[in-house]
């Protein structure tokens, strides 16, 4: 009698070998659950036949089983605020609830869904709560005060500390390996998982050299990767640390960078290579904090670490980065293999992509605003943004993903309007909706509100907007320049200055896009929707609530926010 064979991924398959342990794993433990003594699958499939005992395969069966009802997730609804969203998943379990508390955008920053972020959370498979960009410090707090609540219920909890795993056991100076999640991989090619190498072909500066803001348009060359994507799309880079950066937490350690490392079941390798390309420099992580802990030889050192992972009265985990700490307690000089476990993962950086296929064949585009301040003394760059602004040279190959945004699309119907909400950087997705529209010959009317600081130093690709309304491609342009008058003016402020027109294209089934920061602009575009709607519509507040809610839910309103 034949046994059924459990399938192997092989090795030249495009997964990363931690990917195809798990899912070899995972074919194992699902073969051997499903089959009875005499090898025949209970419940396995496979093309749709069912194994038996004597090597036969049985037909599938004549009438497929009914199916699932979809479950219901009312708080998916960008356009409903936080608490709010709490409210509809009360009484929810918990993976639920821990949904809620997400942006509800699916836009895949955080490397899940809205949806299977929150489940590898409650299965304690994913232990950062703080991936969801769009819904910043409020989605992690209320991550946090769910999982708080929970108590005694989940096992999560045990080891984290504020809302970060633990440092795993270290054995003999070396970190254990920690369980591998079980993420759905993006393994395709060009995928989160399986990066192509795309060519940088040049960085121009789009705003004036005076001007408070450094805002770039970065040309790369996909080669040959055959990589598509469409506009919607966003772009994921796989950035390096700054070098200067690297070096400062070298000599904060006291080590010259060649000593070789190994990090759970990793291979050694030296420790520049670590800090260069695998772990975040930028921000001081809870771990790294109790990690440095552990290790400071001055006990006054010591309990002011302690006393940062209980209160952080200073709130250094909000401003400080690695050097900060090994700078400011310099006691604290772990085993570099605990030290490195600490920190979180260099994670990529998505960016909006600005152009479209049809018009630049095996290019993409991207509106990058190059990131520098100064914080605690020091004078900080933004990992990627610096990289692709000012590191990386024409001709080097950066790794890049393309991650695919399916609820940010341009409508089916090329005749219906369009009305675009995109200031500063927020403006890289529209350009590429304005090439689209014009390479199909798309006929819809097509509104642009855009605004920056200086209309004479960051009107961000101005010939080209100029262009596009003399041919008719850009139906309206509306500016505003907050900068330029005593009195700051914001794209919203636009937005009510034209609140009929604005609501005449909504009636007539105008798709409305917003793009750009998640905590300011959006927050208070989405409340003067609510104004115009109410005003305009001649509607409550609660009828308005509901126009937009309608809106989004027809997949009208969507929204690209970081």
């Amino acid at each position: 009698m034949n046994v059924m064979t459990v399938p192997i991924i092989p090795e030249s398959a495009p997964f990363p070998p931690e990917q195809r342990a798990w899912l070899n794993g995972f074919f194992a433990g699902l073969f051997s659950a499903s089959t009875n003594g005499n090898g025949a699958s209970l419940n396995g499939a496979v093309n749709g036949s069912v194994a038996v005992p004597n090597g036969q395969i049985a037909p599938p069966a004549a009438a497929a089983a009914p199916p699932v009802a979809e479950e219901s997730f009312p708080w998916h609804d960008p356009a409903l605020p936080l608490p709010e969203r709490l409210t509809l998943a009360e009484g929810k379990p918990i993976e639920r609830r821990l949904m809620a508390a997400m942006a509800q955008l699916d836009c895949g920053a955080c490397g899940y869904l809205c949806k299977t972020y929150s489940e590898a959370i409650a299965r304690g498979e994913e232990r950062d709560l703080t991936r969801c960009t769009p819904g910043g410090s409020d989605t992690a707090k209320a991550l946090k005060k769910l999982l708080a609540a929970r108590g005694s219920e989940s096992s999560l909890l045990a080891n984290e500390q504020n809302g970060h795993a633990a440092l795993p056991a270290i054995v003999n100076g070396q970190a254990q390996a920690k369980q591998v999640p079980a993420m759905n991989p993006a393994t395709a090619v060009g995928g989160r998982n399986n990066p192509v190498r795309a060519r940088l072909v040049e960085s121009i500066r789009l705003t004036h050299q005076d001007a408070p803001k450094d805002t770039r348009h970065v040309i790369l060359d996909l080669l040959d990767s055959g990589v598509a994507y469409e506009p919607g799309d966003s772009l994921g880079v796989l950035s390096e640390n700054c070098p200067e950066l690297v070096q400062a937490v070298l000599d904060g350690l006291g080590a010259n960078g060649e000593e070789l490392v190994c990090v759970a079941d990793s291979s050694p390798r030296p420790l520049r290579e670590w800090l260069k390309r695998e772990v975040a420099l930028h921000r001081l992580q809870p771990s790294t904090v109790e990690c440095l802990a552990s290790s400071a030889a001055d006990p006054t050192e010591a309990d002011a670490l302690v006393a940062i992972l209980g209160n952080d009265p200073e709130n250094i985990l909000g401003t400080a980065d690695v050097v900060d700490a090994l700078r400011r307690f310099p006691s604290a000089r772990p085993p570099l293999a605990a030290f490195i476990a600490s920190l979180g993962r260099l994670q990529p950086r998505l960016y909006s992509i600005s152009s479209s296929l049809r018009v630049h064949p095996a290019q993409v585009h991207l509106t990058v605003g190059v990131v520098r301040f100064e914080s605690q003394g020091r004078w900080r760059n933004g990992t990627t943004s610096h990289f692709l602004g000012v590191r990386a040279n024409p001709g080097d190959t950066i790794p890049v993903f393309i991650q695919r945004s399916p609820k940010f699309r341009l409508p089916e119907n090329p005749d219906t309007p369009v009305i675009m909400i995109g200031p500063g950087t927020g403006i890289a997705p529209f350009r590429a909706f304005l090439h689209e529209r014009e390479a199909i010959g798309a006929k819809g009317p097509t509104w642009l509100f855009f605004g920056n600081q200086y209309i004479d130093f960051d009107f961000l690709y101005r010939k080209e907007l100029d262009g596009f309304l003399d041919r008719g491609v850009l139906s309206r342009l509306d500016i505003a320049f907050s900068r330029d008058t005593a009195q700051k003016v914001y794209v919203q402020d636009r937005m009510l200055e034209h609140a009929s027109e604005l609501w005449r294209w909504l009636e007539d089934g105008a798709y409305f896009y917003v793009c750009g920061d998640a905590k300011r602009m959006a927050r208070d575009v989405d409340q003067m929707l609510y104004r115009v709607v109410a005003q305009e519509g001649k509607r409550s507040p609660e009828a308005a609530k509901q126009y937009v809610s309608e809106l989004a839910k027809a997949n009208r309103y969507h929204r690209d926010v970081y």
